[in-house]
């Protein structure tokens, strides 16, 4: 991903994404996003965008393993995701789910991966601390809750799965309020074309539908134009 993507995906929302991943693929049918609905702690901020970096916490219980054990996991974790080529987002699977308490996902944790140069968060847990976490790194998580519980980072950089999407170290996410997709890696070098593509269709239907004296007819006219350039 050089620049100029980056710059364009910033731009645009995550459906736009979804839907830009099937212009390039040509055909319906991509199913690597998400399901069900998220929580986002800026609705209205740029999107999430960056290579994932994984883990997996629960919180319901308190771990079985020592507390020396937990401590240098918990740093190796905050390693893990200060490693590698920036842009970088946290995807963090809590295996809680969908009974999830614990908030991992808080002012100071936020500020911390913010400090440490990542972007965001996807999770299917608990987020706190709303109106005092950093509005320019937006955590989108299943719920919003008041404790962390006992919150502790049971694996890293790991394979996870968030609302039915499987993420690996290093897949290029790109997420929002609306949920995430992960971009096929073949479809990278093609995805700026794609988007365009995807704008230039859709303009011919919402223009036409903007204007003054817009009607049934002209609808017919404008859709006929849309359904024979879209995918």
């Amino acid at each position: 991903m050089d620049d100029e993507l980056l710059s364009l995906l910033l731009m645009v929302d995550t459906p736009t994404v979804c839907n830009a991943i099937e212009v390039a693929q040509g055909k319906r049918g991509f199913d690597g996003f998400t399901r069900g609905t998220v929580v986002s702690s800026a609705p209205t901020a740029r999107p999430v965008v960056g290579y994932a970096r994984t883990a997996k916490i629960a919180a319901a219980a308190p771990s079985t393993e020592g507390p020396a054990v937990i401590k240098a996991r918990r740093m190796d974790y905050y390693r893990h995701v200060a490693s590698g080529a920036p842009p970088s987002v946290a995807v963090v699977e809590d295996m809680d789910y969908p009974h999830c308490v614990g908030a991992f996902w808080g002012e100071i944790n936020a500020t911390v991966h913010r400090g440490l140069g990542l972007c965001g968060v996807m999770t299917n847990g608990v987020m706190r601390d709303l109106g005092d976490v950093p509005e320019d790194f937006p955590m989108i998580a299943g719920s919003v809750g008041p404790s962390h519980a006992f919150v502790h980072v049971k694996a890293i950089g790991v394979p996870v799965s968030v609302f039915g999407l499987t993420v690996a170290p290093g897949d290029l996410v790109h997420a929002d309020r609306h949920g995430a997709v992960v971009v096929p890696p073949d479809i990278i070098p093609v995805l700026a074309a794609a988007i365009e593509k995807l704008r230039a269709t859709e303009r011919l239907i919402l223009e036409p539908a903007r204007q003054q004296g817009f009607d049934l007819a002209k609808f017919e006219e404008a859709w006929a134009r849309f359904e024979a350039a879209r995918t």
